[in-house]
């Protein structure tokens, strides 16, 4: 499969790019197919052609790539583009020789036939975009070739791995900061879907463009609809939330390669497609599993987070963690590859108090500098609080990157399903009292028995059966108290210890004034099973890629054909399908049947080098 040919059949009029004209909505139209640009796109794009430098923050699916590929094409010679995978450079590449562009990348996976071919067209000076990591940009050898030739810009995507407080820092993006000098006059760009703003300043700083201006939008994704649940049985919860999305494409995040791999087996023997992916897997292995993900048959990732940056893939329906993030950042990164195409995904995060644990012990025994671990342990307790929030859960994130969300969303589960709180201070007490009566060398299931008056062997050969806390907690049951203990740690007044078998322990500055009475708690009560998800999607459901209730006769039958008539297209052409048209477009030729050339040229996403490649073929099959 070669995923960098673009595709076969005719290639589109040179003159059907627009780059003659060069007006960004003429290029935008005739080679991409959208009447219009979106949000920020067209600011954005006239201040690069114009010369000027820019940093741009929008969220995934909103368009970033527009940004720097419009004015790529406006002005003259060719726009360089850094990228820190080989997918997103492949997926971007096919895209655009869909589109008839002439674009290329440069890096270590090329067969030598692809890689002259590339150099053939840059130095020939007929190539509109170069995809280059940042490696193979400041080599001596690919400095040199550029030099020879007109730049139209240089943009810098993913940019948050310049960033070293980004979730995703690469130390060779650092070196960035030549740009400026090496490319001296040529506008630059930096694009991101994930940045706060401190890492935003640092982006400016670290690739020198201070007097850059900045486009950002909102965060706010509608389509996107999250929910995090505590652990209470995390395999059954997962199958819950999987039979809720039969047949459909997802990401299941966890965080260790051990995990992935146990996940993806417990959901094989269920009968689910699903497979294991992280940075240990044989390189040959990794790009079996990329091509299948991105070959659009139905499949289920459970993966580190080594996967996922770049796979543009845009029906994911569903992404699930089953370890909690360390940052708002990553999160946000991660849930952001799902719903791509706009319509509705899904997200669950499941956290325990384990995780909190965990993630602050790691923390302490960091060796980085204070003031890197107190940036590092802010956005870890950010994560928490997002975690336990009460309110809505998409403006508790987007408050994560300063942005206000004037209403709730409407479309969390905190919004669909409120939870209730009840005053937790006596139980919190009592919690922390027994802790203490214990020794602080138990494990959390022992305190909760001796909360509850269970005379277990351990209980009585260590006399806690004698305590005045033994039985003083018995109104409640299990999970009530592992409720309680789960938001103890989450407070900060309980940790954990890092060894095999995991003991509690009073972080005293903060469990001190609970157990004299000085502050009072609110925490959340413990639903039922996954009650809070299950009423989500009983309140509201999407039926993933269906059409309108009063779509015309056929057209549910077309648009299978339609689908049916891409994947055979993709798979001739060594394509992921959606580099040839989204559900979006087949959704429209399905509902319009266009009779004509000129009426298929005229839905969105269909642009003129499509129109030629495909238009023939497309109006055969809407007879």
């Amino acid at each position: 499969m070669n995923l960098m040919d673009g595709g076969l059949g005719p290639q589109a009029p040179a003159e059907s790019r627009g780059r003659a004209s060069g007006l960004p909505l003429e290029v935008l139209s005739n080679v991409f197919g959208f009447p219009d640009f979106r949000g920020l796109q067209a600011e954005a794009v006239q201040h690069v052609v114009d010369g000027g430098d820019a940093l741009v923050l929008m969220p995934t699916g909103a368009g970033k790539s527009i940004c720097y590929q419009v004015p790529a094409l406006c002005r003259p010679g060719t726009a360089v583009v850094v990228s820190p995978l080989i997918a997103l450079m492949d997926d971007q590449v096919a895209a655009l020789r869909q589109s008839g562009v002439s674009a290329g990348a440069l890096h270590s996976e090329l067969t030598t036939a692809e890689n002259n071919r590339v150099w053939r067209a840059l130095n020939d000076g007929t190539l509109d975009l170069l995809y280059v990591s940042p490696e193979r940009l400041l080599s001596q050898g690919t400095q040199e070739c550029l030099a020879r030739l007109a730049i139209a810009l240089v943009a810098v995507d993913e940019a948050h791995c310049v960033s070293a407080w980004g979730h995703e820092f690469r130390p060779e993006y650092r070196a960035l900061a030549r740009l400026g000098s090496l490319f001296e006059g040529v506008p630059r760009m930096a694009l991101t879907a994930t940045a706060d703003p401190r890492t935003r300043d640092d982006i400016l700083a670290a690739l020198d463009m201070r007097g850059a201006r900045v486009f950002a939008a909102s965060f706010h994704r509608a389509n996107l609809h999250i929910a995090a649940l505590a652990k209470a049985g995390e395999t059954q919860q997962l199958a819950d939330f999987l039979g809720r999305h039969p047949g459909e494409t997802g990401i299941i995040y966890c965080g260790s390669r051990v995990k992935t791999e146990r996940t993806a087996a417990a959901l094989v023997a269920r009968r689910l497609p699903a497979s294991a992916f992280h940075a240990g897997l044989p390189a040959e292995q990794k790009r079996d599993l990329l091509a299948r993900f991105r070959s659009g048959e139905p499949v289920i990732i459970c993966a580190t987070i080594a996967f996922g940056m770049g796979i543009d893939r845009p029906d994911v329906r569903f992404v699930v963690h089953l370890d909690m993030p360390d940052s708002p950042e990553s999160y946000y990164q991660q849930i952001g590859r799902a719903g791509r195409d706009g319509e509705r995904a899904d997200t669950l995060l499941l956290y325990g108090g384990e995780d909190i644990a965990r993630a602050r012990h790691w923390l302490a025994q960091s060796s980085a500098p204070e003031a890197e671990q107190a940036i590092k342990r802010g956005r870890l307790e950010a994560m928490i609080k997002l975690c336990e929030t009460v309110e809505c859960r998409t403006r508790s994130l987007l408050g994560c990157f300063g942005e206000t969300l004037e209403q709730p969303c409407g479309h969390c589960d905190c919004c669909l399903s409120p939870a209730a709180t009840f005053d937790a201070t006596l139980a919190a007490r009592q919690a922390l009292s027994a802790v203490y009566r214990t020794g602080q060398r138990f494990g959390a299931m022992h305190v909760i028995g001796v909360l509850c008056g269970v005379a277990s062997e351990m209980a009585t050969r260590c006399g806690h059966d004698k305590l005045a806390v033994f039985g003083i907690g018995r109104d409640h049951g299990v999970e009530f108290w592992r409720g309680v203990f789960r938001q103890l740690i989450a407070h900060g007044a309980l940790a954990t210890s890092s060894g095999e078998y995991k003991t509690l322990s009073l972080v005293e500055a903060v469990a001190r004034p609970i157990l004299r009475g000085e502050v009072t708690l609110a925490f959340r009560e413990e639903p039922t099973g996954t009650r809070a998800a299950r009423n989500s999607e009983r309140r509201e459901r999407r039926a993933a890629a269906a059409l309108p209730a009063d779509a015309p006769s056929g057209a549910a039958a077309l648009l299978g054909a339609l689908k049916g008539w891409r994947s055979a297209e993709a798979k001739t052409q060594g394509v992921p399908p959606y580099v040839i048209f989204h559900d979006s477009v087949l959704h429209d030729i399905a509902l319009i049947r266009p009779a004509s050339l000129a009426a298929l040229g005229e839905i969105k996403g269909v642009g003129a080098s499509k129109l030629v490649r495909y238009g023939a073929a497309l109006l055969e099959l809407l007879r």
